[in-house]
């Protein structure tokens, strides 16, 4: 088939609508299905090495099915007829069996896509293995080239990924469209004896032709690494604390979780009952765009094939709505917003500063470059990482520090956000630059 898939769009339009045949048949009250297909290659190499070279080829079929307020899911990789109604049957079985759900069932008709989007997203890259290697060899040399002090590699990685879905459900919304996603990474190790540091850089682009040199992504991960030697561990203290803003992604995305459907109806998140409440300093503005051409989260309606649109989930600092599925909205008494499966392509708008700027402002205080486990309590809001980065004095990096904990209130963090950068590097759904936090506690020594 065209474009490298080995099921066209309307093969799986037309595997969709014979599995909502055969629900109705089957007497299914209502029957949502999910069918997609995707493929890909990577290559790393480990000094100079070609270590791996994987290919990747996958398909799905998922069919929910409602029996009035009951629910039943089932999948399958098989797309025959036979496993398409062994599918849908599986999930009938299951529906019977389940306890009834008042929330369950379909989104209203009238908030349902009607109309196809072009969004750019679909740039497959027709790239041969030998050209993916020479990319990854030319992407680690790089780093090597740097300074002798470049000891050893992880590693350089190139892969290509494309893939395509159709939505449909018993409502008649049918949509789809494909996608494609690929990177450049590396990661080198710095030093010698007892005083050795690794770092990482990588791109990501839906278009190759859009990534930059994979040179200079080898070339920055190789000084990356260069700047954590001689690190220092610090006191314990309280102090400013400045995300980068690779990782400053993750605050938004902690906020995102904790205004979820989910973890609202389930009161699970810290911030229940926060609508229309500041959460944020005033100057902090979030808003959604769905619709931005060749966003990497960008789509006309969500999994539950409701139509998206552009929001704003924060204005001055105040919270204007949650992230909710139709699902979730019943849950808690509320419309959809157009969300399930996730955030659309979140825009937190950026200060007048880049990160040396946000540096000065700071004054003393630490950079953080990167974050180790996972102790983010979403009840309480409490905030506990390990960390490394660089202790600045005087709006200038002073010496890298390693080897310690940064320790806060996710609450008092978001109330406490200084300024944010305009140094936006665009990996994933949120976009944001570097978030400085007025203070944290800084263990140590």
């Amino acid at each position: 088939m065209s474009d490298g898939f080995a099921h066209s769009k309307s093969a799986l339009r037309e595997l969709a609508q014979a599995a909502l045949d055969h629900a109705a048949a089957r007497g299914a009250s209502a029957c949502e299905v999910d069918v997609s297909e995707g493929f890909g290659q990577s290559v790393s190499v480990r000094r100079q090495e070609v270590e791996t070279i994987e290919y990747n080829r996958d398909k799905g079929l998922g069919v929910t099915v409602y029996l009035g307020q009951r629910r039943g899911h089932a999948s399958s990789s098989d797309f025959s007829p036979a496993a398409m109604a062994a599918t849908v049957d599986a999930a009938l079985s299951i529906a019977r069996f389940t306890a009834e759900d008042d929330c369950a069932g379909l989104p209203e008709a009238r908030l349902l896509a009607k109309r196809d989007m072009d969004l750019d997203l679909f740039h497959p890259w027709d790239i041969s293995v030998e050209g993916a290697i020479e990319i990854a060899r030319r992407c680690e040399q790089a780093a090597f080239d740097v300074s002798p002090l470049i000891r050893n590699s992880e590693g350089a990685s190139v892969s290509a990924q494309q893939s395509h879905f159709v939505s449909a459900n018993s409502l008649g919304f049918m949509g789809g469209f494909a996608t494609s996603r690929h990177y450049v990474s590396c990661s080198v190790i710095a030093g010698a004896g007892e005083d050795m540091q690794r770092d990482d850089w990588y791109a990501s682009r839906r278009n190759a032709a859009e990534f930059p040199d994979a040179a200079r992504i080898g070339d920055y991960a190789a000084r990356r690494a260069l700047s954590r030697l001689n690190g220092r561990k610090l006191k314990t203290r309280k102090c400013p604390v400045i995300f980068e803003a690779p990782l400053a992604s993750g605050l938004i995305g902690s906020f995102v979780h904790a205004i979820s459907g989910g973890a609202l109806y389930r009161k699970t998140s810290f911030l229940v009952d926060s609508l229309s409440r500041r959460i944020f300093p005033d100057f902090v503005r979030i808003s959604e765009r769905p619709h931005i051409r060749g966003g990497f989260a960008s789509s006309p309606f969500d999994d539950d094939g409701v139509a998206t649109h552009d929001r704003e989930v924060v204005e001055g600092g105040v919270l204007q709505g949650y992230f909710l599925s139709v699902y979730s909205g019943r849950k808690l008494g509320m419309p959809t917003t157009g969300n399930a499966g996730g955030s659309h392509n979140l825009l937190v708008r950026p200060g007048t500063h880049d990160l040396a700027g946000l540096l000065r402002v700071m004054g003393s205080g630490l950079l953080v470059t990167e974050l180790l486990g996972q102790g983010v309590n979403y009840v309480t809001g409490d905030y506990s990482r390990g960390a490394a980065g660089y202790w600045v004095e005087n709006g200038e990096i002073a010496y890298p520090v390693e080897e310690i904990t940064i320790a806060g209130n996710l609450r008092e963090m978001f109330a406490g956000i200084v300024d944010i950068g305009n140094d936006i590097e665009v990996r994933g759904s949120k976009q944001v630059g570097s978030i400085l936090v007025e203070c944290m506690t800084v263990a140590g020594n």
